[in-house]
């Protein structure tokens, strides 16, 4: 289901070549589902309380393969958008319930090292999402390259239905509205939220657009070999070491260095050289799924009950920032180029950072192991 997420990525010069539209109407294909999964994850989460996690996995993903298809068919840009839309919606039954399904099943055997594993799976999807779309793009073009997702989320579904071992039944919520204004008191549940969501801003607002900075001069590379700048995805296996570190460190300050490694890592890409970018945002991807791991946990465990609901309120959060990110960045580079795209990353990272310090997270107690 994660390669779909982001499967318009690598291509987003193609598709505006295509369709004739700018640098930030292509960044609608990322926000469009994004957004989708913000509204998705109100869905899927307090359904996932009520009718179980495993089920809601399953029939996610089945129901996912449609509108993959359909996007491959697309006559125009506004029907483009409207499949990517059906997409999203569907996404938030697998990676919004995929959180507690993982802490629920896997949790008391695995520790932290549970979400990290969960995580770095995500770094497969990521990479056959980017780069495999726009390697196959080369040969077969884009419509064919899209559409043929759509085996991994049908496969995906027969495989979880036999395969996944049920978890155990979530307590029943009293009341859904009264759970949510609850919830949103909950103090290491906003923190977790707020730092989660400036990674993924700045992760997927400078992952958007690079191909536009690599296809420019002085780099002037092909939209394939501009791609493989994703292949730095495969750094995402940290996520189990992360976990360890937030069981040992706790996932606060787990969460805090993540953020600060990003806001070192940014500026680099200003350099101009190959080398440069490559590093920045190498170092940007480790710190996206070592802080990813440790908001997630830190979700997770904010609360004793009402489960679902606490990963809809973080993920209608996270996904949100994800929409925006798709298309203020693109705004930014169409102004100002690249600098641009850096400065409303780091616009959104320095805020949350400081808010983060100077909460007294870092003084966190240790968890018990």
């Amino acid at each position: 289901m994660f390669a779909t997420v982001y499967c318009t990525q690598a291509i987003l010069p193609t598709l505006g070549r295509e369709f004739g539209v700018g640098a930030a109407r292509t960044g609608l294909t990322i926000s469009v589902v994004v957004v989708a999964m913000a509204a998705g994850a109100w869905i899927w989460g307090p359904l996932s309380d009520r009718i179980g996690r495993k089920r809601c996995l399953v029939l996610s993903s089945g129901l996912l393969v449609a509108p993959t298809v359909a996007l491959g068919l697309a006559p125009s840009f506004a029907v483009l958008l409207g499949c990517r839309l059906l997409q999203g919606l569907c996404m938030p039954g697998l990676l919004t319930v995929g959180l507690n399904y993982v802490q629920e099943v896997f949790g008391d055997w695995l520790g932290g090292k549970a979400m990290g594993c969960y995580l770095s799976s995500l770094v497969a999807g990521g990479l056959i999402g980017r780069v495999g779309v726009a390697l196959a793009t080369e040969v077969v073009g884009w419509r064919l390259s899209l559409a043929a997702l759509a085996l991994l989320p049908g496969v995906a579904a027969l495989l979880m239905h036999y395969a996944l071992p049920q978890s155990a039944a979530p307590a029943k919520e009293k009341q859904e509205l009264a759970a949510v204004m609850r919830l949103l008191g909950n103090r290491a549940l906003l923190l977790a939220t707020l730092g989660g969501c400036a990674l993924f801003f700045s992760f997927v607002g400078v992952f958007t657009f690079v191909t536009y900075y690599l296809e420019a001069p002085p780099f002037s590379l092909s939209p394939a070999v501009g791609s493989l700048i994703f292949l730095l995805w495969s750094l995402g296996a940290v996520g189990p070491v992360a976990g360890a570190v937030a069981d040992r460190l706790g996932w606060r300050a787990t969460l805090v260095g993540a953020l600060i490694g990003s806001l070192l890592a940014l500026p680099l890409s200003l350099v101009g050289t190959l080398s440069a970018v490559v590093a920045s945002l190498a170092v940007l991807t480790v710190a996206m799924f070592s802080g990813a791991t440790a908001a997630q946990i830190g979700v997770a465990t904010a609360s004793d009950s009402d489960q679902g609901s606490a990963s809809a309120i973080y993920y209608s959060c996270y996904y949100t920032c994800g929409a925006f990110a798709g298309y203020l960045p693109g705004v930014a580079w169409q102004w100002w180029g690249w600098p641009g795209v850096t400065g409303v990353a780091l616009g959104v990272l320095a805020p949350a950072t400081a808010i983060l310090l100077f909460s007294g997270i870092v003084r966190e107690h240790r968890p018990k192991l």
